[in-house]
Protein backbone atom coordinates (compact mmCIF):
# COMPACT_ATOMS: atom_id res chain seq x y z
CA UNK A 1 0.00 0.00 0.00
CA UNK A 2 1.64 3.63 -1.28
CA UNK A 3 0.54 6.21 2.06
CA UNK A 4 0.45 9.78 1.63
CA UNK A 5 1.46 11.58 5.37
CA UNK A 6 0.12 15.20 5.04
CA UNK A 7 1.83 17.13 7.41
CA UNK A 8 5.43 17.67 9.26
CA UNK A 9 5.41 18.26 12.65
CA UNK A 10 6.13 15.96 15.93
CA UNK A 11 2.45 14.20 15.54
CA UNK A 12 3.17 13.38 11.95
CA UNK A 13 6.42 11.66 12.54
CA UNK A 14 4.99 9.61 15.02
CA UNK A 15 2.32 8.72 12.67
CA UNK A 16 4.62 8.08 9.94
CA UNK A 17 6.84 5.80 12.53
CA UNK A 18 3.34 3.78 13.62
CA UNK A 19 2.14 3.27 9.47
CA UNK A 20 5.47 2.63 8.04
CA UNK A 21 6.00 -0.17 10.35
CA UNK A 22 2.86 -1.89 8.91
CA UNK A 23 3.60 -4.87 7.04
CA UNK A 24 0.93 -3.05 4.14
CA UNK A 25 3.04 -0.23 3.81
CA UNK A 26 4.81 -0.82 0.63
CA UNK A 27 5.91 2.94 0.61
CA UNK A 28 5.51 6.31 2.60
CA UNK A 29 5.34 9.67 1.30
CA UNK A 30 4.93 13.02 3.57
CA UNK A 31 4.01 16.27 2.38
CA UNK A 32 6.01 18.58 3.57
CA UNK A 33 7.61 15.96 6.14
CA UNK A 34 10.50 17.01 8.11
CA UNK A 35 14.09 15.29 8.38
CA UNK A 36 12.79 12.96 10.93
CA UNK A 37 9.83 11.98 8.25
CA UNK A 38 12.91 11.93 5.70
CA UNK A 39 14.58 8.59 6.95
CA UNK A 40 11.41 6.71 6.71
CA UNK A 41 10.16 8.31 2.97
CA UNK A 42 10.05 10.44 0.23
CA UNK A 43 9.27 13.96 1.32
CA UNK A 44 7.43 16.31 -1.04
CA UNK A 45 8.74 19.78 -1.24
CA UNK A 46 6.51 22.74 -3.28
CA UNK A 47 3.37 21.92 -2.27
CA UNK A 48 1.64 23.57 0.86
CA UNK A 49 -0.80 21.40 2.50
CA UNK A 50 -3.57 23.82 2.62
CA UNK A 51 -3.42 24.09 -1.44
CA UNK A 52 -5.87 20.66 -1.43
CA UNK A 53 -6.26 21.16 -5.11
CA UNK A 54 -2.65 20.16 -5.34
CA UNK A 55 -3.15 17.69 -2.69
CA UNK A 56 -5.50 15.90 -4.17
CA UNK A 57 -4.02 15.79 -7.53
CA UNK A 58 0.04 14.89 -6.43
CA UNK A 59 -1.97 11.92 -4.73
CA UNK A 60 -3.91 10.56 -7.85
CA UNK A 61 -1.12 11.06 -9.87
CA UNK A 62 1.17 9.43 -7.75
CA UNK A 63 -1.58 6.38 -7.12
CA UNK A 64 -1.54 6.78 -3.49
CA UNK A 65 -4.00 4.08 -1.99
CA UNK A 66 -4.31 6.22 1.12
CA UNK A 67 -3.87 9.63 2.56
CA UNK A 68 -4.12 10.03 6.20
CA UNK A 69 -3.70 13.60 7.14
CA UNK A 70 -2.36 14.68 10.15
CA UNK A 71 -2.73 18.42 10.64
CA UNK A 72 -5.96 20.53 11.47
CA UNK A 73 -5.73 23.35 8.72
CA UNK A 74 -5.90 21.06 5.72
CA UNK A 75 -8.74 19.27 7.32
CA UNK A 76 -10.63 22.58 7.33
CA UNK A 77 -9.76 23.75 4.02
CA UNK A 78 -11.51 20.83 2.62
CA UNK A 79 -8.05 18.14 1.16
CA UNK A 80 -10.36 15.29 2.40
CA UNK A 81 -13.15 16.33 -0.23
CA UNK A 82 -10.84 17.30 -2.57
CA UNK A 83 -9.03 14.14 -1.99
CA UNK A 84 -12.58 12.12 -2.50
CA UNK A 85 -13.18 14.18 -5.64
CA UNK A 86 -10.00 12.59 -7.13
CA UNK A 87 -11.09 9.55 -6.28
CA UNK A 88 -8.13 9.03 -3.44
CA UNK A 89 -9.13 7.43 -0.07
CA UNK A 90 -8.75 9.68 2.67
CA UNK A 91 -8.28 9.12 6.59
CA UNK A 92 -9.97 12.31 7.84
CA UNK A 93 -13.18 14.25 8.54
CA UNK A 94 -14.36 16.05 5.39
CA UNK A 95 -14.38 20.42 5.75
CA UNK A 96 -17.92 20.33 7.27
CA UNK A 97 -17.52 17.62 9.65
CA UNK A 98 -14.13 19.26 10.78
CA UNK A 99 -15.84 21.93 11.98
CA UNK A 100 -15.83 20.18 15.23
CA UNK A 101 -12.05 22.04 15.82
CA UNK A 102 -12.39 24.70 13.20
CA UNK A 103 -15.32 26.44 14.92
CA UNK A 104 -15.83 26.18 18.71
CA UNK A 105 -19.33 27.42 18.81
CA UNK A 106 -20.31 25.11 16.27
CA UNK A 107 -18.99 22.21 18.38
CA UNK A 108 -20.75 23.56 21.44
CA UNK A 109 -23.93 23.64 19.63
CA UNK A 110 -23.65 19.65 18.27
CA UNK A 111 -22.39 18.74 21.74
CA UNK A 112 -25.85 20.55 22.89
CA UNK A 113 -28.07 18.61 20.87
CA UNK A 114 -26.40 15.46 21.48
CA UNK A 115 -26.71 15.93 24.86
CA UNK A 116 -22.76 15.81 25.50
CA UNK A 117 -21.84 16.62 28.88
CA UNK A 118 -19.79 20.29 28.80
CA UNK A 119 -19.60 23.50 30.22
CA UNK A 120 -22.18 26.54 29.67
CA UNK A 121 -20.74 29.03 26.56
CA UNK A 122 -22.01 32.27 25.16
CA UNK A 123 -20.56 33.16 22.08
CA UNK A 124 -20.33 36.95 20.90
CA UNK A 125 -19.46 38.88 18.18
CA UNK A 126 -20.00 42.51 19.76
CA UNK A 127 -17.44 42.71 22.53
CA UNK A 128 -19.04 44.61 24.77
CA UNK A 129 -21.77 42.32 24.93
CA UNK A 130 -19.00 39.83 25.75
CA UNK A 131 -17.06 41.81 28.37
CA UNK A 132 -20.84 42.51 30.29
CA UNK A 133 -21.15 38.76 30.43
CA UNK A 134 -17.69 38.31 31.75
CA UNK A 135 -18.29 40.89 34.84
CA UNK A 136 -21.48 38.81 36.05
CA UNK A 137 -19.56 35.38 36.02
CA UNK A 138 -17.40 34.48 38.22
CA UNK A 139 -13.86 33.61 37.50
CA UNK A 140 -11.62 32.01 36.60
CA UNK A 141 -12.65 33.29 33.27
CA UNK A 142 -12.22 31.31 30.18
CA UNK A 143 -12.02 33.21 26.55
CA UNK A 144 -11.84 31.27 22.98
CA UNK A 145 -11.35 32.83 19.72
CA UNK A 146 -13.90 30.77 17.57
CA UNK A 147 -11.46 29.44 14.84
CA UNK A 148 -8.35 27.22 14.53
CA UNK A 149 -5.64 29.40 16.15
CA UNK A 150 -2.84 26.43 16.85
CA UNK A 151 -3.59 25.97 20.47
CA UNK A 152 -2.90 29.65 21.56
CA UNK A 153 -6.63 30.93 21.25
CA UNK A 154 -7.60 30.25 24.61
CA UNK A 155 -6.89 32.28 27.79
CA UNK A 156 -7.65 30.77 31.31
CA UNK A 157 -7.77 33.39 33.90
CA UNK A 158 -8.73 34.99 37.21
CA UNK A 159 -8.03 38.04 35.91
CA UNK A 160 -11.09 39.50 34.50
CA UNK A 161 -9.02 42.74 32.70
CA UNK A 162 -7.02 39.99 30.86
CA UNK A 163 -9.80 38.16 30.28
CA UNK A 164 -11.66 41.75 28.66
CA UNK A 165 -8.09 42.16 26.41
CA UNK A 166 -8.54 38.88 25.39
CA UNK A 167 -12.12 39.30 23.89
CA UNK A 168 -10.42 42.58 21.89
CA UNK A 169 -7.71 40.40 20.75
CA UNK A 170 -9.82 37.17 19.62
CA UNK A 171 -12.53 40.17 17.77
CA UNK A 172 -9.81 41.93 15.95
CA UNK A 173 -7.85 39.19 14.29
CA UNK A 174 -4.92 38.51 16.42
CA UNK A 175 -6.21 34.92 16.16
CA UNK A 176 -7.93 34.48 12.83
CA UNK A 177 -9.73 36.88 10.25
CA UNK A 178 -11.89 40.00 12.12
CA UNK A 179 -14.84 39.75 12.59
CA UNK A 180 -14.78 36.47 13.89
CA UNK A 181 -16.46 35.67 16.98
CA UNK A 182 -15.43 35.04 20.33
CA UNK A 183 -16.30 32.12 22.99
CA UNK A 184 -17.31 32.65 26.67
CA UNK A 185 -17.49 29.08 28.32
CA UNK A 186 -17.81 27.85 32.01
CA UNK A 187 -14.50 26.76 33.63
CA UNK A 188 -14.28 23.15 34.43
CA UNK A 189 -12.75 22.06 37.55
CA UNK A 190 -10.95 19.17 38.02
CA UNK A 191 -7.99 16.92 36.25
CA UNK A 192 -7.34 17.26 32.55
CA UNK A 193 -7.37 13.78 30.26
CA UNK A 194 -7.25 13.74 26.62
CA UNK A 195 -8.95 10.60 24.89
CA UNK A 196 -8.56 9.63 21.45
CA UNK A 197 -10.85 7.72 19.26
CA UNK A 198 -10.71 6.27 15.59
CA UNK A 199 -13.95 7.02 13.82
CA UNK A 200 -15.64 5.65 10.40
CA UNK A 201 -18.68 7.94 10.35
CA UNK A 202 -20.98 5.04 12.57
CA UNK A 203 -18.46 3.24 14.54
CA UNK A 204 -15.31 4.11 16.89
CA UNK A 205 -12.42 2.42 18.92
CA UNK A 206 -10.88 4.27 21.62
CA UNK A 207 -6.92 4.49 21.78
CA UNK A 208 -5.19 4.63 25.05
CA UNK A 209 -5.63 7.88 26.76
CA UNK A 210 -3.22 10.42 27.43
CA UNK A 211 -2.52 13.55 29.78
CA UNK A 212 -0.64 16.26 27.72
CA UNK A 213 0.30 19.69 29.73
CA UNK A 214 0.24 22.86 27.88
CA UNK A 215 1.88 25.77 30.06
CA UNK A 216 5.39 26.55 29.45
CA UNK A 217 7.39 26.22 32.66
CA UNK A 218 7.10 23.71 35.57
CA UNK A 219 4.24 23.76 37.61
CA UNK A 220 2.02 24.72 34.99
CA UNK A 221 3.61 28.43 34.92
CA UNK A 222 3.57 30.55 31.92
CA UNK A 223 1.94 31.20 28.93
CA UNK A 224 -0.35 28.26 27.33
CA UNK A 225 1.30 26.40 24.66
CA UNK A 226 0.98 23.87 21.84
CA UNK A 227 1.74 21.64 24.58
CA UNK A 228 5.11 20.43 26.97
CA UNK A 229 4.99 17.41 27.03
CA UNK A 230 2.60 14.10 27.59
CA UNK A 231 2.34 10.84 29.12
CA UNK A 232 0.39 7.71 28.92
CA UNK A 233 -0.95 5.39 30.40
CA UNK A 234 -2.72 7.73 33.08
CA UNK A 235 -3.08 6.15 36.17
CA UNK A 236 -5.56 6.50 38.97
CA UNK A 237 -8.68 6.69 36.26
CA UNK A 238 -12.19 6.04 37.55
CA UNK A 239 -13.19 2.34 36.53
CA UNK A 240 -14.87 2.51 32.89
CA UNK A 241 -14.42 6.01 32.47
CA UNK A 242 -13.16 5.21 28.45
CA UNK A 243 -16.14 3.17 28.29
CA UNK A 244 -18.60 6.04 29.77
CA UNK A 245 -16.90 8.74 27.11
CA UNK A 246 -17.25 6.50 24.20
CA UNK A 247 -20.78 6.04 25.18
CA UNK A 248 -21.54 9.83 26.26
CA UNK A 249 -19.24 11.59 24.34
CA UNK A 250 -18.06 9.98 21.15
CA UNK A 251 -21.03 8.10 20.41
CA UNK A 252 -23.65 11.03 20.43
CA UNK A 253 -21.75 13.20 18.54
CA UNK A 254 -21.14 10.79 15.69
CA UNK A 255 -24.88 9.92 15.66
CA UNK A 256 -25.77 14.00 15.99
CA UNK A 257 -23.18 14.33 12.73
CA UNK A 258 -24.56 11.48 10.61
CA UNK A 259 -27.64 13.13 11.92
CA UNK A 260 -27.02 16.06 10.53
CA UNK A 261 -25.83 15.19 7.03
CA UNK A 262 -22.11 15.75 7.88
CA UNK A 263 -20.76 11.85 9.21
CA UNK A 264 -17.57 11.75 10.87
CA UNK A 265 -14.63 9.56 9.66
CA UNK A 266 -11.09 10.73 11.21
CA UNK A 267 -9.49 10.97 14.46
CA UNK A 268 -11.56 12.22 16.94
CA UNK A 269 -9.88 14.27 20.10
CA UNK A 270 -12.17 15.00 23.34
CA UNK A 271 -10.16 17.16 25.92
CA UNK A 272 -11.71 16.47 29.11
CA UNK A 273 -12.47 17.61 32.91
CA UNK A 274 -12.94 15.10 35.01
CA UNK A 275 -15.09 16.95 37.29
CA UNK A 276 -17.02 15.95 40.18
CA UNK A 277 -20.16 15.37 38.01
CA UNK A 278 -18.02 12.81 35.68
CA UNK A 279 -15.99 13.75 32.51
CA UNK A 280 -16.89 17.11 30.31
CA UNK A 281 -15.27 18.11 26.94
CA UNK A 282 -13.57 21.34 27.02
CA UNK A 283 -12.92 20.82 23.27
CA UNK A 284 -12.99 18.84 20.46
CA UNK A 285 -10.23 18.49 17.54
CA UNK A 286 -10.37 16.51 14.38
CA UNK A 287 -7.16 15.14 14.77
CA UNK A 288 -4.68 13.63 17.19
CA UNK A 289 -3.37 15.63 20.01
CA UNK A 290 0.29 17.17 19.84
CA UNK A 291 2.68 16.06 22.05
CA UNK A 292 0.11 13.16 23.05
CA UNK A 293 0.28 11.36 19.97
CA UNK A 294 3.67 10.81 20.62
CA UNK A 295 3.15 8.90 24.24
CA UNK A 296 0.20 6.76 22.94
CA UNK A 297 0.91 5.42 19.60
CA UNK A 298 4.65 3.67 20.78
CA UNK A 299 2.83 1.79 23.01
CA UNK A 300 -0.01 0.63 20.00
CA UNK A 301 0.52 -2.81 19.00
CA UNK A 302 -2.25 -3.45 16.44
CA UNK A 303 -1.37 -2.56 13.16
CA UNK A 304 -2.34 1.33 12.68
CA UNK A 305 -2.45 1.18 9.06
CA UNK A 306 -4.73 -1.43 8.59
CA UNK A 307 -7.52 -0.11 11.18
CA UNK A 308 -7.30 3.47 9.22
CA UNK A 309 -7.86 1.89 5.67
CA UNK A 310 -10.86 0.20 7.42
CA UNK A 311 -12.19 3.33 8.98
CA UNK A 312 -11.60 5.05 5.71
CA UNK A 313 -13.49 2.74 4.20
CA UNK A 314 -16.52 2.81 6.48
CA UNK A 315 -16.08 -0.91 7.77
CA UNK A 316 -14.18 -0.51 10.87
CA UNK A 317 -13.34 -3.60 13.24
CA UNK A 318 -15.14 -3.46 16.22
CA UNK A 319 -12.18 -5.78 17.68
CA UNK A 320 -10.51 -3.38 20.19
CA UNK A 321 -6.84 -2.11 19.77
CA UNK A 322 -4.08 -4.15 21.57
CA UNK A 323 -1.49 -2.02 23.82
CA UNK A 324 1.77 -3.22 24.75
CA UNK A 325 1.06 -2.63 28.82
CA UNK A 326 4.38 -0.27 28.61
CA UNK A 327 4.79 3.25 29.58
CA UNK A 328 5.51 6.53 27.61
CA UNK A 329 7.09 9.67 28.34
CA UNK A 330 7.36 11.83 26.42
CA UNK A 331 9.52 15.79 26.88
CA UNK A 332 9.04 18.33 24.24
CA UNK A 333 12.50 20.59 23.65
CA UNK A 334 11.64 24.00 23.08
CA UNK A 335 13.50 26.70 21.14
CA UNK A 336 13.92 29.94 23.10
CA UNK A 337 11.40 32.65 23.02
CA UNK A 338 8.71 30.18 22.39
CA UNK A 339 5.85 30.41 22.31
CA UNK A 340 5.17 34.22 21.32
CA UNK A 341 8.71 34.45 19.37
CA UNK A 342 10.35 31.59 18.80
CA UNK A 343 14.41 31.62 17.93
CA UNK A 344 15.39 29.48 14.69
CA UNK A 345 18.35 28.73 12.64
CA UNK A 346 20.37 27.12 15.67
CA UNK A 347 22.47 24.05 15.18
CA UNK A 348 21.70 20.71 17.16
CA UNK A 349 23.86 18.63 18.43
CA UNK A 350 23.60 15.21 20.96
CA UNK A 351 21.33 13.24 18.71
CA UNK A 352 23.97 10.86 18.13
CA UNK A 353 24.14 10.41 21.84
CA UNK A 354 21.01 9.24 22.03
CA UNK A 355 21.13 5.24 21.60
CA UNK A 356 18.73 3.90 23.85
CA UNK A 357 16.09 1.17 22.00
CA UNK A 358 13.54 2.56 24.65
CA UNK A 359 14.20 5.82 23.38
CA UNK A 360 12.20 7.65 20.10
CA UNK A 361 13.52 11.31 19.45
CA UNK A 362 10.44 12.61 17.12
CA UNK A 363 11.09 15.88 14.79
CA UNK A 364 8.70 18.78 14.96
CA UNK A 365 10.72 22.09 14.53
CA UNK A 366 13.42 21.11 12.72
CA UNK A 367 15.26 21.66 9.21
CA UNK A 368 19.02 20.72 7.30
CA UNK A 369 20.42 23.45 5.99
CA UNK A 370 22.74 23.23 2.52
CA UNK A 371 25.45 21.30 4.31
CA UNK A 372 23.48 18.71 6.46
CA UNK A 373 23.44 20.19 9.50
CA UNK A 374 20.33 19.69 11.84
CA UNK A 375 19.14 23.30 13.11
CA UNK A 376 16.07 24.20 14.97
CA UNK A 377 12.82 26.13 12.50
CA UNK A 378 10.12 26.54 14.97
CA UNK A 379 8.54 26.46 18.34
CA UNK A 380 9.06 22.69 19.67
CA UNK A 381 11.52 21.77 18.17
CA UNK A 382 11.46 17.73 19.08
CA UNK A 383 9.82 15.06 21.37
CA UNK A 384 12.25 13.04 23.02
CA UNK A 385 10.08 10.09 24.22
CA UNK A 386 10.67 6.82 27.07
CA UNK A 387 9.08 4.09 27.24
CA UNK A 388 9.38 1.61 30.33
CA UNK A 389 8.07 -0.66 32.13
CA UNK A 390 6.15 2.01 34.31
CA UNK A 391 5.78 5.86 34.14
CA UNK A 392 8.80 6.10 36.38
CA UNK A 393 11.08 4.61 34.07
CA UNK A 394 10.14 5.52 30.45
CA UNK A 395 10.16 9.10 32.42
CA UNK A 396 14.12 8.32 33.41
CA UNK A 397 14.63 7.36 30.10
CA UNK A 398 13.10 10.42 28.37
CA UNK A 399 15.12 12.79 30.56
CA UNK A 400 18.44 11.01 30.24
CA UNK A 401 17.92 11.24 26.72
CA UNK A 402 16.43 14.97 26.84
CA UNK A 403 19.93 16.10 28.67
CA UNK A 404 22.14 14.94 25.81
CA UNK A 405 20.74 17.11 23.26
CA UNK A 406 21.29 20.64 23.05
CA UNK A 407 21.03 23.90 21.12
CA UNK A 408 21.14 27.64 22.08
CA UNK A 409 18.83 28.93 24.43
CA UNK A 410 16.82 25.87 24.71
CA UNK A 411 14.46 24.86 27.08
CA UNK A 412 11.69 22.51 28.42
CA UNK A 413 9.79 21.50 31.38
CA UNK A 414 11.65 19.37 34.19
CA UNK A 415 8.31 17.77 35.63
CA UNK A 416 6.94 16.41 32.86
CA UNK A 417 5.07 13.22 34.52
CA UNK A 418 6.69 13.71 38.21
CA UNK A 419 5.08 11.91 40.92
Amino acid sequence: MKVLLVGGGGREHALGWSLARSPACDELLCLPGNPGLAELGATVEGVAPTDVGAVAALSAAEGVDLAVIGPEAPLAAGVVDALTSMGVTAFGPSRAAARLEASKSFAKDVMARAGVPTGSFAVFTDAAAAKEHLRRAAGPFVVKADGLAAGKGVLVTEDLAAAEDWVDRCLTGSFGGEGASVVVEEHLEGPELSVFAICDGERALPLQPARDYKRLADGDEGPNTGGMGSFSPVAGLPEGLVDEVMDRVVMPTLRQMATDGTPYRGFLYAGLALTTEGPKVIEFNCRLGDPETQAVLPLLETDLLGVLADAAAGRLDPAPLDFSGRAAVNVVLAAGGYPHSPRTGDAISGLGEVDDPDVLVFHAGTTRDERGVLRTAGGRVLSVVGLGDDVGEARARAYDAAGRIRWKQQRFRTDIAAP
